[in-house]
């Protein structure tokens, strides 16, 4: 195969692999890490604990809590546990915007309930605004937690434990605890947070009008540079050939 073909076959790859990507607008980062700088921080922890549904925060986040969900603090077993903190997942959601210590979330957080024990179980968070970028510190991630992204009532995309964790399967340690950065070419303006079965918990929160941290197609500019230098080189040699 020849070096122009080669090239125009990495291009039509990497563009085809380019529109398969914009088919769904949400691009998930998950690690140990936390929220990036810029985007706001809400901890929820003005937030009275139980059922109430209705607060709002500091930050214009409505609270909606629906079924068995509530916003709670500490653990209860085999109904909640309280997310783990490490490796800077707290950075920015202490008090006045300092760090949380690392270790058991101590404060308060979010929990959905099961939809299987109760079908309305759901933590709703109405956003301010419409938003391109969410991050949350997710705790024992199970492959049945799943948070929907929607714009009024037109569901924007999902992501599931399955999306940000290898072994999805209830780790209830650091390990299993991972910050969730989501970027949308979609905007979005309320989140809704369910579970199958017990539990998806959830606290410190982020938002931002526009997407954080979303990679530039480095690959795909390569390629074209180089369809580009290679159209320059055989200019160059025709010029350079002598007449017949």
């Amino acid at each position: 195969m020849s070096l122009r073909h080669l090239l125009l076959s990495g291009f039509a790859a990497l563009t085809l692999g380019a529109a398969t990507a914009e088919a769904s607008p949400l691009s998930i980062v998950s690690s140990v890490g936390g929220a990036p700088t810029g985007a706001v921080r809400e901890n929820f922890d003005d937030l009275a604990l139980g059922n109430t549904s209705g607060q709002t925060t500091a930050t214009g986040i409505t609270v909606q809590i629906g079924g068995d969900a509530a916003i709670v603090q500490g653990s209860v077993g085999g109904r909640y546990a309280a997310p783990s903190l490490s490796g800077g997942n707290g950075a920015g959601f202490g008090p006045g915007g300092t760090a949380q210590g690392d270790g058991a979330n101590g404060t308060a957080y979010l929990t959905t309930g099961s939809t299987g024990t109760d079908s309305g179980s759901a933590i709703t968070l109405l956003l301010p605004s419409a938003m391109q970028y969410f991050g949350l510190l997710w705790g024992s991630v199970d492959g049945y937690n799943t948070l929907s992204f929607f714009k009024g009532n037109s569901l924007v995309g999902a992501v599931t434990g399955g999306d940000v964790a290898p072994l999805p399967n209830g780790d209830q340690g650091p390990q299993g605890t991972r910050y969730v950065n989501i970027t949308s070419s979609t905007a979005f303006d309320r989140v809704v947070a369910t579970s199958s079965s017990y539990a998806f918990e959830f606290d410190n929160v982020a938002f931002n009008l526009n997407p954080v941290g979303v990679p530039e197609p480095g690959t795909l500019a390569l390629v074209a540079a180089g369809l580009l230098g290679l159209g320059a080189a055989r200019r160059a040699r025709r010029a350079q050939r002598p007449a017949a």
